[in-house]
């Protein structure tokens, strides 16, 4: 009789060691029971976890590898955070990372940590040999801490657990995670979660190729329709708090509407999905020139480069346009000297017809113009400082003084054109006006974003590509205005541009070759001989 009622009342210590057992095994288990969350009106409260986010750490438990596209205000760093203790509390040696775009980002889900240890019952309590803002250490060694992102953030450490917070908006997270993720190579685990932040940049590319199957990651979707306390009312307020566009990203998870890209992000996919393609050839020794279409003896190009600071970040590029119908025929960008980069210039520009060679004469760009007039290139593009000058027949004239209408060789960006230029882009994509093959455009366009009034690549980002582009259509359409007001642009430089529709050319000119159609009216081109 007593031995039954000893079993059926087992002593404290038993009822604590099977608790304690089942806590290790069941992590959800532990947090619903023993974990406490400070909530902002409510104060300290239990962690009652809805169902969503059990299955979400069901899911993290079960892959290495996890990304997760989430709406606002899910607990999802919560439950994150409660993972983390449950791993330092019942496994030794856990070392958890967590990086985030700033600091104190990062301190928040420590934070969140730190007040579920605090609040656990002592008998499941870890003995704690550190304790500060940024980290949180065992005795068993398992440790979490907090920092924000940097290149050397996450390097030559050993981790158990990474935990990218607010992914999409981590500076030069490309590297972090390139450097971060050989340091789980042991079998450590990843969660990147985060609201969206545009296109093209990490967290997108990631999520994209986790749809795809093309990576390792497990990913999980979180709408704002998840949470079982919010209805209709809750997302039509969320409207008029943050406005369509954000409440788009906030809330929906939409990729496309966040980020305020220049362009717009639905025209940047549409691009994607029905132009972009391979090139028919890769040349070089970094075979980093691609080549969509072969110069054509018909047609005039223009060549629009943008040359390398020098610096380990910067890219030189340029890009051959079909001047009548704005297609892309040609990209470069890589990194070489700027000799080296001249005689490319050059090189490839006469193979293009003697295209118009435009480069950007900012910063070090003066040394590779400077290599084109070395080589007596012809057709290199001379404006005036305040571009109300475009004389081309001056330009293939070195003898000239040019001092006399103020002509400087190549292409000059400032605070004053630079929007001008941008807005020109912005233009050409939305109306339609181009045709873009090159991938690497395309990406570098979803990164490049409003920052406050400016407009430039994501902080980690490149746009090479992007102004240079940009700048070649500006120098096209300005062109063509210049030629509206009067100033003749001869053959020898961007063949007779007459309009935004295109050049001079010879179709149906079979009775007076020297009679050609301009839009809707004929021009003696007669004086091309005179």
């Amino acid at each position: 009789m007593n031995d039954q009622i000893h079993r059926s009342n087992p002593s404290y210590k038993e009822i604590i060691k099977k608790e304690y057992v089942k806590c290790a095994g069941d992590p959800i288990y532990f947090m619903k029971k023993y974990c406490v969350i400070q909530h902002p009106i409510k104060g300290k409260i239990p962690f009652s976890l809805y169902d969503f986010q059990e299955k979400t750490i069901e899911d993290v438990i079960q892959h290495r590898f996890n990304i997760i596209l989430k709406a606002r205000q899910l607990g999802i760093s919560t439950i994150t955070a409660g993972y983390s203790l449950w791993l330092m509390t019942f496994h030794n040696d856990k070392n958890i990372l967590v990086i985030a775009t700033k600091q104190e980002v990062a301190k928040n889900l420590v934070t969140k940590v730190r007040v579920m240890h605090a609040n656990l019952p002592t008998w499941l309590k870890a003995k704690c040999v550190e304790d500060n803002k940024l980290s949180l250490r065992y005795k068993n060694g398992s440790q979490v801490k907090a920092v924000s992102s940097g290149e050397d953030a996450g390097r030559s450490e050993a981790l158990s657990l990474l935990i990218l917070d607010e992914a999409a908006f981590i500076d030069r997270i490309d590297t972090i995670w390139a450097a971060a993720s050989q340091t789980l190579s042991t079998g450590g685990q990843c969660i990147a979660l985060s609201t969206p932040n545009g296109v093209g940049n990490w967290f997108h590319r990631t999520w994209m190729d986790a749809e795809d199957g093309l990576n390792d990651f497990n990913f999980m979707k979180l709408h704002w329709t998840v949470h079982p306390e919010r209805e209709q009312e809750w997302r039509d307020e969320q409207d008029k708090l943050l406005g369509p566009s954000m409440a788009a990203q906030e809330c929906d998870c939409d990729f496309i509407t966040s980020g305020q890209s220049v362009v717009d992000g639905i025209i940047l996919e549409e691009y994607r999905t029905t132009q972009v393609k391979e090139p028919i050839e890769k040349r070089g020794i970094d075979s980093n020139v691609w080549i969509w279409e072969p110069p054509n003896y018909t047609k005039d190009y223009i060549v629009c480069a943008d040359v390398s600071r020098g610096d380990a970040t910067d890219y030189s590029a340029f890009h051959i346009l079909d001047v009548e119908s704005l297609e892309q025929v040609a990209e470069y960008k890589g990194r070489m000297s700027t000799r080296d980069y001249g005689n490319l210039l050059v090189n490839i520009a006469t193979e293009y017809n003697n295209a118009l060679l435009v480069v950007e004469n900012n910063n070090i760009g003066w040394a590779a113009i400077q290599q084109c007039i070395d080589r007596e290139y012809d057709n290199l593009f001379y404006m005036s400082k305040d571009l109300q000058v475009v004389d081309i027949h001056r330009q293939v004239n070195n003898k000239i003084n040019r001092m006399e209408k103020q002509l400087i060789p190549g292409f000059t960006l400032t605070q004053k054109t630079r929007p001008l230029v941008i807005a020109k882009l912005e233009e050409f994509f939305r109306e339609k006006l181009v045709t873009v093959h090159s991938q690497r455009l395309i990406d570098e366009l979803f990164v490049f974003i409003y920052n406050g009034s400016r407009a430039e690549a994501m902080s980690g980002y490149n746009d090479d590509l992007v102004m240079s582009y940009a700048m070649g259509l500006w120098i096209r359409e300005t062109a063509l205005r210049l030629r509206a007001e009067g100033i003749e642009l001869q053959k020898k430089a961007i063949n007779s541009i007459t309009s935004n529709q295109g050049v001079y050319t010879p179709t149906d000119n079979q009775n007076d070759s020297w009679s050609w159609e301009i839009g809707k009216k004929r021009e003696s081109l007669e004086w091309l001989i005179k």
